[in-house]
């Protein structure tokens, strides 16, 4: 496996923060249901998959930054680079040489690899060959057997509405194997969040992949999230303006009633406590998931026939100077 940091395009001396946005970047454009016609794009879907998985994790990043394991997890090979030092290279010395090339004092005997059998060389360091009618095999012992692979991870893309997501209720997925199960949307859900649901990927002899879901939050035609927020703009009419009223208000959880105070201007703010959208921080002492509030900005819609109104009006001036803050 190539290195992590270049798969996900980030320098070593990435933030966490960096790690997550890459990838999920990476996660949009190389989902396999974007690219149907790219049969690649599954292959490098897991592979940068894998690579945020090992980054993500603060524990393996560190061991891979300290060179204990490669890109896939496993240890790294403890002769790495061993033919890169002196006296081991083919022909190369160790210690200062002796005049006309020949070894000198301290030397490893500036053997090349024609001139002594690494194999027996090693297999004196450790114990002796334990069968002479054994063919050598570089230092005399038998790589061992490749770990076992698990399976590969399965993509899902999970389509949630946005009241849905608002709200945190649970969503029914299908999965490959045609089994449909409930899936518990995490608290402050976001567009493009990535969920793993473990041992649901393909089989393999090291176990079973898992299964990556991407959430996809579709928009919605009057509500929009702003942070842990949701905003809105609601009309009312000149009259529920002037006289005030409790018009119903449309919320993630259905309509309520809202109070609209006389006199209220266009503009005005108003809030309903916990009818936002779920939030990371937590659980409420009765065991709640928290949601931010619902922020409602009033609009004063004028009358289509203004006759009736400008009849009413006739031979009133307003004196406010609302200008007057701007010097005009």
């Amino acid at each position: 496996m190539r290195d992590p940091y270049s798969i996900l395009g980030v320098p070593r001396t990435a933030s966490e923060a960096d790690i997550k946005s890459a990838y999920r970047k990476l996660a949009k454009e190389l989902h396999p249901d974007r690219n149907t016609d790219n049969p690649k794009a599954a292959e490098k879907f897991s592979e940068a998959t894998r690579a945020y998985d090992l980054l993500s994790d603060k524990g393996k990043r560190a061991q891979f930054d300290r060179g204990e394991i490669d890109g896939e997890g496993n240890p790294a090979n403890p002769f790495a680079g061993m033919a890169g030092r002196p006296g081991y290279g083919r022909g190369g010395t160790y210690g200062a040489g002796g005049g006309n090339g020949g070894p000198g004092p301290g030397d490893f005997g500036g053997f090349g690899a024609d001139d002594v059998d690494l194999g027996d060389l090693f297999e004196g360091l450790f114990g002796g060959r334990k069968n002479q009618q054994q063919p050598r095999r570089g230092f005399g012992r038998q790589p061992p057997p490749p770990p076992p692979k698990r399976g590969a991870d399965i993509q899902y893309r999970l389509a949630v509405p946005f009241v849905e997501a608002a709200a945190g209720r649970d969503q029914r997925i299908t999965l490959a194997d045609g089994k449909a199960i409930n899936l518990k949307l995490p608290a402050g859900v976001e567009d493009g969040t990535m969920m793993r649901l473990k041992d649901k990927g393909h089989p393999g002899t090291g176990g079973n992949g898992d299964g990556i879901v991407m959430v996809e939050v579709g928009p919605h035609p009057f509500f929009r999230r702003e942070g842990d927020h949701i905003r809105m703009d609601l009309p009312i009419t000149l009259d529920e303006a002037v006289r005030g009223a409790k018009v119903k208000c449309p919320t993630v959880d259905g309509a309520v009633m809202l109070t609209i105070k006389p006199g209220s201007s266009s503009g005005t703010v108003l809030r309903l406590a916990g009818k936002g959208w779920t939030k990371k921080s937590g659980k409420t002492e009765a065991g709640k998931t928290e949601r931010g509030d619902q922020l409602v900005t009033i609009e004063i819609q004028l009358p289509a026939d203004l006759a009736a109104l400008e009849q009413r009006l006739d031979g009133w001036v307003d004196t406010a100077r609302p200008r007057e803050k701007f010097g005009l």
